[in-house]
């Protein structure tokens, strides 16, 4: 352990979706190995997840930021603070939650991923986030407007902790975590996924993985896309709509196994034992793949700039393929995959560097108690 002394770690995640929830696994099981004590908030889908990963767990309920996508909505969607008004209410609203459950709880310590609100000015608060320089989709000057606006809420936290590499050729997220401007206090911790060091068994089962996420109703769009496309598909394939809300398709045919949503002990396997992934190209997916090494089509959120910028770096890396939903189709993506000259990310060492980072706050925490 870093300090003799258990500390208090409250631990808050954005709700789009769960994938900043699943990214915050290995930090929750390193406080946890550490003998400190995480306090994790969410919404009731984010409490599922949490519970169903480490159990019993101390968890508090937090309103979510209750974000839409849609196809119509693409200027709306623009940056971070796309839909200001409603996030601005959130922020301030989480900020007041905030003073009274540290309070309440005696928390030592605060990690907010992409959590705006949850900085506070006695407490060590450090926010996660890999979008430094948020890509619009609308130029330079658009681009730099958000940045600012963005760096305001940043510089209220008493950190950044970017889930990339420093390296300004060999990363994840290119311009996005390596913007020129960065926060008063920037550090890389690396790529944090909950299968990083994971050794799943071989299996000589050969099988098409589709891997549903994100927010509505994106989601539910891309489900019926792809259920349409499969119906003359005929190899093997698991599909997890991500989503507890949807219903199994009536009369599925018999080539494909059917889950509604997947806790990591089960999901991991399955990930590691897929010959091809078909998934949106959210961040926190985007480190799954990478640390399990995996081939994949990915597939952003139409209008969500994040998705369609990293979608395309990965690309022209060679690293995944990519195609917009409005231009999918299953066999021409799978056979451009089978062509593509696959470049794997050096991504060796990117997965355990949040460890010293995280021990070095930790040991600097003064317990409120």
């Amino acid at each position: 352990m870093t300090n003799t002394t258990p500390k208090k770690i409250l631990i808050a995640p954005l709700d789009w979706g769960l994938g900043h929830t699943a990214r915050c696994v290995p930090i929750i099981s390193y406080i946890l190995s550490q003998g400190h004590i995480p306090v994790v908030a969410g919404n009731a889908a984010q409490r599922t997840f949490i519970e169903e990963t480490f159990g019993d767990i101390d968890f508090i309920h937090l309103d979510g930021y209750n974000i839409v996508y849609t196809k119509a909505n693409k200027w709306a969607q623009a940056g971070l603070f796309s839909q200001l008004p409603q996030i601005k209410k959130t922020i301030a609203a989480e900020n007041k939650w905030l003073a009274d459950v540290c309070q309440a709880r005696q928390i030592d310590g605060i990690i907010s991923d992409n959590r705006y609100g949850l900085y506070h000015s006695k407490i060590p608060s450090v926010i996660i986030t890999h979008q430094l320089q948020v890509q619009t989709g609308f130029g330079t000057i658009a681009n730099n407007i958000v940045r600012s606006i963005h760096h305001k809420y940043l510089n209220k936290f008493w950190s950044v902790w970017v889930p990339d590499v420093q390296d300004e050729q060999h990363n994840l997220a290119g311009r996005l975590s390596h913007s020129l401007v960065k926060p008063v206090t920037t550090q890389y911790i690396g790529l944090l996924s909950r299968f990083a060091g994971k050794r799943y068994p071989a299996t000589s089962k050969k099988y098409l993985l589709v891997l549903l996420s994100g927010p509505e109703p994106a989601r539910s769009e891309f489900e019926a896309l792809l259920l349409h496309q499969l119906a003359g598909y005929t190899e093997p394939v698991v599909f997890v709509a991500g989503s507890e809300n949807t219903n199994k398709p009536a009369n599925l045919p018999a080539n494909i196994t059917w889950y509604n949503r997947l806790p990591h002990q089960q999901l991991g396997p399955l990930l590691a034992g897929a010959a091809t992934v078909i998934c949106r190209s959210g961040y926190s997916t985007l480190m799954d793949l990478v640390a399990l090494n995996k081939r994949a089509i990915l597939v952003p959120t139409p209008g969500q700039t994040e998705q369609e910028y990293i979608a395309k770096r990965m690309m022209q890396e060679k690293a995944f393929y990519s195609v917009k939903q409005s231009k999918f189709d299953l066999k021409n993506a799978i056979n451009e995959l089978d062509a593509q000259q696959q470049k794997p990310l050096p991504a060796d060492t990117w997965h355990s560097r949040y460890q010293p980072i995280l021990d070095t706050w930790l040991a600097s925490l003064q317990p409120m108690r």
